[in-house]
């Protein structure tokens, strides 16, 4: 009787499994140890493991849409997908646009420059100097903000990272959850600054008003995750904690 049980369980669960809603999850794999392209030529990382836990706990399949970072809200609101895990610091001005789950991970803005560079040792000295970013990120307001900077803003970050190696770029301001990971294996970067990026932290993303459910259990399944461990064990495998 208990075989036959756990036979129906197991019968029960896979018609749900099979069943289960699939959710397009846009990101863009180039913002290690976030998400990024392993060597399997796979999209993995922290947001995208993070995700995969979510998902079991909530009920959903995953389906990965690798797009441009300044991409993602423009195909969030046009439907190609349905959330985005990008590392997406929830701002203000954002969330004009869309939702934000609460916040999963906190962080600041990091400033970087040529270990070379001994004249720039302050925020104040940032004036009319040629500053890398990446585009569509919260780094490239803090840049904008800075007076006469000349702001590149390089669709990909490592592309951020060079310029300021390459003496293109006097400065890089980058998210410090990675930014300290490029400094680890760029000797010749050094850090001279770091600042509060005015966000919220990291979160996820849902087109305005669309998902409230999905939202809601989006946001239980992450304080759960939190509680029994999971989440922590991530942070550790990634380098983050």
């Amino acid at each position: 009787m208990k075989l036959l049980f756990k036979l129906l369980i197991s019968i029960a669960m896979l018609i749900v499994a099979a069943n289960a809603q699939t959710i397009k999850v846009g990101t863009n794999a180039a913002y290690p140890p976030f998400e990024f392209v392993n060597e399997q030529n796979q999209i993995t990382g922290f947001d995208m493991d993070l995700m995969a836990e979510i998902a079991k706990k909530v009920g959903f399949k995953i389906e990965i849409v690798n797009i441009s970072f300044d991409s993602l809200i423009p195909a969030l609101k046009a439907g190609k997908i349905d959330i985005i895990a990008a590392a997406m610091s929830a701002t203000p001005e954002r969330l004009k646009a869309v939702d934000f789950s609460k916040p999963y991970y906190h962080t600041m803005n990091l400033f970087i420059k040529r270990a070379d560079n001994k004249e720039l040792t302050k925020f104040e000295q940032l004036e009319g100097k040629k500053i890398s970013v990446q585009l569509g990120t919260v780094q490239e307001l803090a840049a904008k903000d800075i007076k006469s900077a000349k702001v590149m803003a390089i669709d990909e970050i490592f592309g951020a990272v060079m310029a300021v190696k390459n003496a293109k770029a006097d400065a890089l301001i980058v998210d410090s959850s990675i930014g300290y990971g490029y400094l680890k294996q760029n000797p010749d970067l050094v850090e001279f600054l770091h600042l509060p990026d005015g966000s919220e932290g990291f979160s996820f993303a849902f087109d305005k008003g669309k998902h409230k459910e999905l939202q809601a259990k989006i946001n239980s399944a992450i304080d759960e995750l939190k509680n029994d461990g999971t989440y922590d064990k991530l942070l550790v495998k990634y380098n983050l904690k």
